[in-house]
């Protein structure tokens, strides 16, 4: 099933929490020091935040894809619009988990993340040019291997 992906920078993590969780009456199924993450079913949203306070609000969109069938389906749709410029990451780590992904910006350059989850990682980002989440989401750090599928 494909689900709605949004990120949100935001200048306290833990305030950010409290308020999230009492908005979807869920805990975060991720929570980390710079990041949290909830994978909800009702509304069908992957809804995360990330520490960015000199950058707040929406970063980017996305569509999480719970195969790799539907992340081909995902990148079919996105060459058919006009004009799309695609930024392949491929393999990668961002935001404490490991995924395939693309990116591509909209008419009005909002960043739209087309990706897959496969497993999870115990660092937020490995270092790559194409950076996920326009640099604000995720920091810099040495690649570590998943330990666990998501």
């Amino acid at each position: 099933m494909k689900r709605l992906h949004v990120n949100l920078g935001v200048k306290s993590v833990e305030a950010s929490v409290s308020f999230y969780t009492a908005l979807f009456n869920a805990e975060p199924s991720v929570q980390k020091p710079d990041y949290a993450k909830w994978s909800l079913t009702d509304p069908s949203v992957n809804f995360s935040i990330s520490l960015a306070p000199d950058n707040l609000g929406v970063k980017h969109l996305g569509i999480e894809a719970g195969s790799e069938d539907e992340l081909k389906e995902i990148y079919g749709n996105i060459d058919k619009a006009e004009n799309a410029n695609v930024r392949e990451e491929g393999h990668t780590v961002c935001c404490y988990h490991q995924s395939e992904k693309s990116w591509v910006k909209d008419p009005q350059d909002v960043e739209w993340e087309a990706f897959y989850t496969y497993g999870t990682s115990g660092v937020n980002k490995v270092a790559s040019e194409d950076a996920c989440c326009d640099d604000n989401c995720c920091e810099t750090e040495p690649k570590e291997e998943a330990v666990e599928a998501v």
